[in-house]
């Protein structure tokens, strides 16, 4: 792992660590990286909580990056409500990627409230060819929130998988089966049975949720 500087278009300076890929893990050679998305910065969001996910990746050969959106860490700024300006952030993170590493594509992946704001950032870089949401709040309170997120990730016809424990206290199963039947392109489920919204973002599921990314790459 090594800490990296990365400026957003605006001018926020952005804290990140990149994990190399192991060159043992990745069968398939395929040259896609992966930026990971934080959970909500107001409620203490900030990119230690993907650390686990992301070594669990880089392990199965596939670069990963993870960093703190602005107002998050040591990151400069201040984190907003709604997480547009945060859109930013992720935008400057991919370009990053693409100049000084030069993979194939970018995969987003967002963690809770980090999950509308990948979205909302698919469309807005070429060079994501695919989007992993972990624990997407769409329910009616978070909503209020982040509802204007979820168009972009719906009409996106980029590949998607959106996974959530069944027992997310922020989106029922019904509430992300409903949304996803507007949603474009290819969309996959994976539900993970009596699991809750902060459970599934404790360190004892990252290495199921760095199985699931990366299986779902490999089949892209």
């Amino acid at each position: 792992m090594e800490f990296v500087s990365i400026e957003s278009s605006d001018g926020v300076k952005l804290s990140a660590r990149l994990f190399k890929a192991s060159s043992t893990g990745n069968e398939g050679k395929s040259n896609l990286a992966v930026v990971l998305v934080h959970p909500y910065t107001v409620l203490g969001g900030c990119q230690g909580l993907l650390r686990g996910i992301a070594m669990g990746v880089a392990e199965r050969g596939f670069t990963a990056l993870t960093f703190d959106m602005r107002g998050a860490g040591r990151s400069s700024g201040r984190a907003s409500l709604t997480g547009f300006a945060e859109i930013q952030d992720v935008i400057g993170v991919c370009k990053w990627v693409v100049e000084n590493l030069k993979p194939d594509g970018i995969v987003l992946v967002g963690s809770s409230a980090g999950a509308p704001i990948a979205g909302s950032a698919v469309d807005k870089i070429d060079q994501v060819v695919a989007y992993v949401s972990l624990g997407y709040p769409f329910g009616w309170t978070a909503s209020i929130l982040f509802g204007r997120h979820h168009e972009a990730i719906l009409r996106s016809q980029k590949p998607k998988l959106f996974v959530m424990g069944t027992k997310d206290g922020f989106t029922s199963v019904k509430q992300l089966q409903n949304k996803l039947k507007a949603a474009a392109g290819r969309v996959e489920t994976q539900l993970l049975d009596g699991v809750s919204h902060f459970q599934m973002e404790g360190p004892a599921y990252d290495e199921q949720m760095a199985e699931l990314i990366t299986k779902f790459i490999q089949s892209l």
